[in-house]
């Protein structure tokens, strides 16, 4: 798989417009952002020809209407969120999720249920890891 582009803040909205209703138009993409953003047309089209040049969205010309571009996503949410997680992590914590974790919960205000969530989830990667040392 090709590595993963940079994509900044802005690009990640259209990126994710894109996901949600993919293949899609650069209208289309401006109509969704039109209802989260108060960016101009012109904006959403630049950076969706930006997304274009880092190889991160792909299109098809419409068979019927050769002025009107589809574009679709080379790379799935999952697999852009999993680099920018790591990518992340080794920024701001050196690459080290028991610091980045330590610090999100003595800072965040956790409900029950969140509480009960982060236990499960740490109870599951223990099982999956006790697994794997018995094969």
């Amino acid at each position: 798989m090709p590595q993963l582009p940079q994509i900044s803040d802005a690009e990640w909205q259209v990126m994710k417009a894109i996901w949600t209703q993919t293949p899609c138009t650069a209208n289309q993409v401006v109509e969704y952002l039109s209802n989260i953003t108060d960016w101009q047309p012109k904006t959403i089209k630049t950076l969706i020809n930006r997304l274009l040049k880092k190889k991160a969205l792909g299109f098809q010309i419409d068979p019927q209407d050769k002025k009107t571009y589809h574009y679709y996503p080379l790379f799935s949410e999952q697999d852009c969120v999993r680099a920018e997680s790591q990518s992340f992590l080794q920024r701001v914590f050196g690459g080290s999720p028991h610091i980045m974790l330590a610090n999100f919960i003595e800072e965040c205000e956790l409900s029950p249920e969140d509480i009960a969530g982060l236990k499960q989830i740490l109870e599951e990667k223990e099982k999956e890891k006790t697994t794997q040392k018995t094969r």
